[in-house]
This record gives C-alpha cells, sequence and structure tokens, in this order.
C-alpha cells in the first residue's frame, strides 16, 4: 500500500539547519507530485512547498523562500526538505505529501523545534 514516512525532525537552535527526508513506497513515486505541508502548534495548517511532474518544477510558500529547498531523487524513492535560517516561527510537525491516482497521501509527520 501506499507509504511515505519521514524523518529528520528535532530540535535546532535559530539560524541553524535541518534536512527532513520522507521514504516513499506501494506507488510509482517518480511520476508523482509532492509536497511539504507543516503544522503549527496552535494547529494552523501551511503549505511549504511543491515539486510538479513532469519537469520538476517547485513552489515555495513566501514564508520560507529562500530559506528551504524541496527537492527528490527518483532512484531512492525520496523526497526532501533542506531548511536554512531556521527561525522560531518554523517550529512545527513537518507532513510530506504525494498524489497517486488523483488521490492525495500523507506521511505521519516529523516534529521540528526552533528554539534556543
Amino acid at each position: 500500500q501506499v507509504q511515505l514516512v519521514e524523518s529528520g525532525g528535532g530540535l535546532v537552535q535559530p539560524g541553524g539547519s535541518l534536512r527532513l527526508s520522507c521514504a516513499a513506497s506501494g506507488f510509482t513515486f517518480s511520476s508523482s507530485p509532492v509536497s511539504w505541508v507543516r503544522q503549527f502548534p496552535g494547529k494552523g495548517i501551511e503549505w511549504v512547498a511543491r515539486m510538479d511532474v513532469p519537469g520538476g518544477n517547485t513552489y515555495y510558500a513566501e514564508s520560507v523562500k529562500g530559506r528551504f529547498t524541496i527537492s527528490r531523487d527518483n532512484a531512492k524513492n525520496m523526497l526532501y526538505l533542506q531548511m536554512a535560517s531556521l527561525e522560531p516561527e518554523d517550529t512545527a510537525v513537518y507532513y510530506c505529501s504525494a498524489k497517486y491516482l488523483m488521490t492525495s497521501y500523507w506521511g505521519q509527520g516529523t516534529p521540528v523545534t526552533v528554539s534556543s
């Protein structure tokens, strides 16, 4: 079955960097558009980044543009979110998502806390 498993979250100081990973299985990952979304502690949800197929065009929320980079390794069925210049406002649970056969699938999330 379709499965997405995030990893790489944790505690990081302001200004630091972190790379989130998302392992995909059970579907044709290379042909699926993918996204990262985050849920803030107050439960608000924000779309973070997206990579389309074909072509690999990327899109980012204004709040993360220039600091976050979405990428994928289709050979490994992996999705990544490289985060730099992290701010306390980036504290959230981060979810990866993939669209397959017109259905969106989500992982269980990985928490990121930005604090000194």
